[in-house]
């Protein structure tokens, strides 16, 4: 049977992505004074203003218009003529009680070690894993990030002269019986100078982007490729789209090849679970996968605000489990993991400044970070053998 799948991602230059890259930063700041710190940081920009919005709660209080301005340097835009405004305040009281004191600790049902906190609020998180590749990420997302990463580069390096920062990537690979066969096309959109030409910039493209970034499953003479495909793309950034955190959900995570629960995840401490529950979910899904217990595995968890355990823990291997039904490995799951907010924290070492980094080029198949290892697939599968 044949199928396509798509995955999209953008360079940090795009406007979505400048904003998760500013919230991300700042997260990050208050986190580098308090490791406690609560953080809810929206971030808009349109042209010539960037507006900061939510709740922190740290005793680090960073300079956010710094932060911003710093970000945007980092990335390539001027901050001279952007006008920063910042609404920040403290978080809503009645919700850090519930973080600091679960629902199983206030009504006496769990003294557990890991079970103080409670969610910082409800939520639906999917974890996703397969063998397409060494990172056990699906094939189209590693593709579609491999180009960004690489237009990114040339920009920084000047190895392309004449473009700009703002880009996107848009691979749709082609599936026979579940496997990925051929790359069926390719789309870059590239900010450039008035200056540069389109057949340059297309040639460029082709032989210092896209030949190295596609050596896993290069193209064929059917594949189609698309780079600049509106003809122009000089105003950029802000400037030309207003960008907003938390809009580019599945560029974050798994393309179309997985479900999404539909929470963001940048500019949010690791009380929320959107965030730490995500990072749990495909912590999980991969050690399954790694430990042959599945070819693919999706993770599904659930959270009520305040609580510490999950309401919902569901596997699902499409088929695909090797030992035990997917409600076994739930089972496993449960006893091999610990799913409360606090102990997913600690696990994943998630108190650290350590977001940033996380804002591009997709939150999942990158080995740096510790929701990527694989250290528990032995467990695992002791536990359902």
């Amino acid at each position: 049977m044949k199928r396509f799948y798509t995955a999209e991602s953008v360079t940090e230059g795009h406007p979505d992505k400048l904003c998760d890259l500013i919230a991300d930063s700042v997260l990050d700041e208050c986190l580098n004074g308090d490791s406690d710190a609560r953080v809810a940081c929206e971030v808009l920009a349109t042209k010539g203003r960037i507006i900061v919005a939510g709740e922190i709660t740290s005793r680090q209080n960073p300079d956010v218009s710094e932060t911003v301005k710093r970000v945007l340097e980092d990335v390539g835009y001027s901050p001279e003529k952007i006008q920063i405004d910042v609404f920040l305040h403290r978080q809503s009281p009645d919700i850090a009680e519930a973080v600091a004191r679960s629902l199983e600790q206030r009504e006496g049902l769990s003294e557990e070690d890991g079970w103080n906190e409670g969610a910082g609020d409800q939520g639906i998180m999917t974890g996703f894993a397969c063998q397409e590749t060494p990172s056990l990420m699906p094939m189209p997302v590693v593709l579609a990030n491999r180009i960004v990463r690489e237009l990114s580069a040339c920009r920084k390096s000047g190895y392309i002269a004449g473009i700009l920062p703002d880009g996107k990537a848009q691979v749709t690979v082609e599936y026979e019986d579940g496997k990925p066969v051929r790359l069926s096309s390719v789309v870059v959109s590239c900010q450039h100078r008035e200056d540069k030409g389109k057949r340059e910039l297309e040639r460029e493209i082709r032989e210092k982007v896209l030949k190295p970034a596609l050596h896993i499953l290069p193209p064929d003479e059917d594949t189609d490729i698309y780079i600049n495909p509106s003809g122009r793309f000089v105003l950029g950034g802000p400037d030309a789209d207003t960008g907003l955190t938390g809009r580019k959900l599945m560029v974050d995570t798994y393309g179309s090849m997985a479900s999404h629960g539909g929470g963001a995840f940048s500019g949010k401490d690791c009380s929320k679970v959107d965030r730490c529950g995500a990072y749990m979910a495909r912590y999980i899904a991969k050690n399954i996968v790694a430990a042959g217990l599945a070819e693919k595995c999706q993770v599904t968890l659930a959270y009520a605000i305040g609580v510490a355990e999950p309401v919902m823990v569901q596997v699902d291997t499409f088929g695909t489990g090797k030992v035990c039904a997917d409600d076994c490995l739930v089972m496993a799951v449960q006893r091999v993991f610990g799913l409360t907010p606090e102990q997913i924290a600690k696990k994943l070492r998630l108190k650290r400044p350590i977001y940033r980094q996380t804002a591009v080029f997709g939150h999942f198949g990158r080995k740096e970070f510790p929701w990527e290892q694989t250290d528990l697939a032995g467990k695992l599968k002791d536990t359902v053998m």
